[in-house]
């Protein structure tokens, strides 16, 4: 099978371009104090985004990061369209390294959509994503493109999908939490490709 490079900024720590092989998901084990799970990364249907996620994989940033934020139904008051997802990000401890935000792949384009398990990158507005991503718990159609979770209607960047341990999620986003945050996070012990 032939690879295809998809451009990306060098960044920091010498990382570059992921290579991504046309037709083969790339899987990544993401091990928590609370257990592992695992990911099928769509580096065919959203390219910027898994290489982007892959180059924090490869460049251990995720490891000794955290899941910090579980949202539920009871801690949204300011939201009228509620979500359910857990979000995790890079060690803290590298805070001061970092790539530049990548551009929104939306899922009018890719066709992935924000179906229970799947994996998404966290943003502000549009072309603002970089290190943090999240995991549905549930089918959350608000936050694909014409959601109105944000209110610019321009979703968020789906790019693969939690196909082992949902149930290690799902214990993560159980865990004790005040407001949105986890009490404590939940660290992230390593990230690695399969």
């Amino acid at each position: 099978m032939a690879a295809t490079v998809v451009p990306l900024t060098a960044g920091v720590a010498g990382v570059a371009s992921v290579p991504a092989t046309s037709g083969d998901p790339v899987l990544v084990v993401v091990e928590t104090e609370m257990g592992a799970f695992e990911l099928e990364v769509d580096v065919d249907r959203a390219p910027v985004t898994a290489a982007n996620f892959l180059r924090y994989v490869d460049g251990g940033f995720y490891d000794g990061g955290t899941f910090f934020r579980t949202v539920h139904a009871d801690n949204q008051p300011n939201d009228s369209i509620r979500i359910a997802v857990v979000q995790g990000g890079r060690n803290p401890d590298t805070e001061a390294e970092t790539f530049p935000p990548i551009a929104l792949e939306r899922t009018s384009e890719t066709g992935l959509l924000h179906e229970d398990g799947t994996v998404s990158m966290a943003r502000g507005g549009p072309d603002t994503a970089t290190q943090s991503f999240f995991i549905c718990i549930g089918d959350q159609p608000s936050l694909d493109f014409g959601g109105m979770r944000n209110p610019d209607g321009q979703g968020f960047a789906a790019f693969g999908r939690v196909v082992a341990g949902m149930d290690v999620v799902l214990a993560i986003h159980r865990a004790p939490y005040d407001a949105q945050q986890l009490t404590p996070p939940i660290r992230i012990t390593r990230a690695y490709r399969k």
